[in-house]
């Protein structure tokens, strides 16, 4: 479990029900769950997004504390906000940053909450993680929560199934997620070393659970597996036996949970024919969280990591669609002027809970410290944090 400190003296943080996610839910033909996408009203006063002077704040603020703070911020954040980040990178590269700097009495999460317990696991119990907005979550770390994944378990027990299935989650789930899966004897995987993990996991059983990102595990299974999509059963966990029959459980090789992400699953095929049909001669290059049919179409497939040293790499005067996150793509046609980076999909579409830490919730984090009123920690539980940190450092074992 994961606990949430917003309060400052003398004032208390209240807490709204409504998830960000519940439209989605319902779209999906899901029961909202009312734990999704934490959020909370901001227990103190937020800078005005229009004050002027909220860059001199947050330098001078970020100053004061010197080496005391450590400030991360993820790839997909705003520009505003990745200008005062010490580091960048993906979750867990930054999870891994924070475990490196063991001086810095606070770290910054500048990016959504599953990733601040990622944090919070790796780093010492002296130090403080703090996420500046409790409403930046995830949509589908929360997808897939500890009681759904427990009841999936249950099923597969009852069917004889549980001694011969591997839970494999991805980095984008909840604490609790990652600590079934160190309870089980399983693993954590990246967009990077996916292929990895499954691989490891089928060395040990005959069957693999991922969990929360479909796409993600298909994709890995079948194109880098040799595994068919036949191998492959789709688990939902709002409805009986995930709304597959016995023998369908019984013969997957993949056990794929019902979960995805919203903005790397809103890029289709169609998307593809048409950047195609707009851009003559363009390359595309999507993340590996997109469906199955978006990445058989595309040009290059891969993580975070891989799309930025992909452009870094390419020739001046080359064409590239991206299908990932807006605030990355914008920023990386902005580095690369000699070439032309387009987004993938001509809608508009930010990570809407990324895209909640913005610079007067920064600014607000910063000088809150600089009071000596730290906000927003979060912390996981130890034994929920033991176990996840088991499945952790499993993946920094794979071979």
């Amino acid at each position: 479990m994961t606990s949430t400190d917003t309060s400052s003296p003398g004032q208390a943080a209240t807490v709204f029900a409504e998830p960000a996610g519940t439209a989605l839910s319902l779209l999906l033909g899901q029961a909202a769950d009312p734990r999704s996408e934490r959020g909370v009203e901001c227990p103190g006063d937020l800078p005005a997004p229009s004050d002027p002077d909220l860059v001199a704040r947050a330098l001078a603020a970020k100053e004061k504390l010197g080496e005391r703070v450590f400030i991360l911020g993820h790839h997909y954040q705003r520009d505003e906000v990745v200008q005062f980040a010490d580091v960048t990178g993906d979750s867990f590269k930054l999870a891994r940053d924070a475990a490196n700097r063991p001086d810095a009495e606070y770290i910054v999460f500048c990016g959504v909450h599953f990733m601040a317990e990622s944090a919070d696991i790796l780093t010492a119990d002296e130090q403080q993680v703090l996420l500046p907005d409790l409403a930046a979550g995830c949509s589908m770390a929360d997808m897939a929560t500890a009681e759904q994944v427990e009841q999936c378990w249950d099923v597969l027990d009852e069917l004889g199934l549980a001694e011969r299935v591997v839970p494999v989650s991805y980095m984008n789930s909840s604490a609790d997620i990652k600590a079934f899966t160190g309870k089980h004897g399983g693993t954590i995987c990246t967009s990077s070393n996916a292929e990895r993990a499954l691989t490891w996991a089928f060395e040990q059983g005959e069957q693999v659970l991922f969990l929360p990102d479909q796409h993600l595990g298909r994709n890995t299974a079948v194109r880098q597996l040799g595994l068919s999509l036949d191998d492959c059963v789709l688990y939902n966990p709002y409805k009986p036996m995930g709304g597959l029959t016995a023998d369908q459980l019984r013969d997957a090789k993949m056990i794929l949970w019902r979960g995805h992400c919203s903005v790397h699953g809103r890029f289709t095929k169609e998307c593809v024919d048409e950047v195609r049909e707009r851009v003559p001669g363009v390359n595309v290059l999507v993340h590996p969280e997109c469906r199955y049919e978006v990445v058989e179409s595309a040009d290059y497939v891969g993580s975070t990591e891989y799309i930025i040293k992909t452009l870094e790499a390419a020739e001046p005067g080359t064409k590239w669609a991206l299908g990932t996150e807006l605030n990355l793509v914008r920023r990386l046609a902005n580095a690369h002027p000699d070439k032309q980076i387009v987004f993938l999909d001509k809608s508009v579409c930010y990570c809407s809970t990324m895209n909640r830490i913005d610079l007067p919730h920064l600014v607000w984090t910063l000088e809150s410290l600089v009071a000596g009123k730290p906000v927003n920690r979060i912390t996981v539980a130890p034994d929920t944090a033991a176990l996840a940190q088991a499945a952790l450092e499993q993946m920094l074992a794979l071979p």
